[in-house]
């Protein structure tokens, strides 16, 4: 029952990372079969998470049922870019450095300031370092998202690993000390700024998630 416990956890959070990473096409393809909604709903459900968000949630995806896929592909897209890329300046950071660097009133600048370095030091801790060939600062919040599932697995004993490297309690730690008050504050600021039903939906997500960890 506990291995289930945090497997259903580990499924809430894949299926959350996926609406904030840049969109690939398998993930339209699930949005719009219905696939996708099914199974976050199901996740938020087993966590114990309000009916009444789960049944919110299902009703606000159901606009993607029988969408087309390419046009879908190409609007979230478009969407991702407008958000969270847009030049100079995101609209909606994803980053939590980013976040952080505001807060204390210090120049953003990615990687080397201080809650970007923290998030790498302890995903690193954990076993977890930056993909190959990539630049992607891992404070981004689909791959804060990413990494709590792995820790999720972890507890629950199926992340293949050649040794026992993850310390006790990286979860409970993660979660409260480095991601719920940044994934709050980005969910609300994305609440404010866009209109996209995936993103609405991720979002009222992460705004019902509680301080102390799931």
């Amino acid at each position: 029952m506990m291995q289930e416990h945090w497997i259903d956890k580990a499924e809430l959070f894949e299926t959350l990372s996926l609406a904030y990473l840049y969109y690939q096409r398998e993930t339209v393809e699930v949005l719009t079969t219905g696939a996708y909604a099914d199974v976050l709903c199901e996740a938020m459900a087993a966590v114990g998470l309000d009916e009444g968000l789960v049944s919110d949630v299902r009703a606000t995806l159901a606009a993607y049922q029988g969408a087309d896929v390419e046009e879908l592909f190409h609007a979230l897209r478009v969407e991702y870019t407008r958000l969270f890329v847009g030049a100079p300046h995101a609209i909606v950071s994803p980053y939590a450095g980013i976040w952080y660097a505001e807060e204390v009133g210090v120049t953003p600048v990615l990687f080397v300031n201080k809650e970007s370095m923290a998030v790498e030091r302890f995903m690193k801790a954990c076993g977890v370092d930056r993909p190959e060939q990539t630049n992607e600062p891992l404070d981004h919040i689909g791959s804060e998202l990413e990494f709590l599932e792995y820790l999720c697995l972890d507890c629950a004993g199926v992340v293949n690993k050649d040794a026992d490297i993850v310390p006790a309690g990286s979860y409970e730690t993660f979660y409260q000390e480095r991601f719920i008050v940044f994934a709050k504050r980005f969910a609300a600021a994305v609440a404010q700024s866009s209109s996209e039903p995936l993103l609405r939906a991720a979002s009222s997500v992460l705004l019902a998630l509680p301080d102390e960890a799931l």
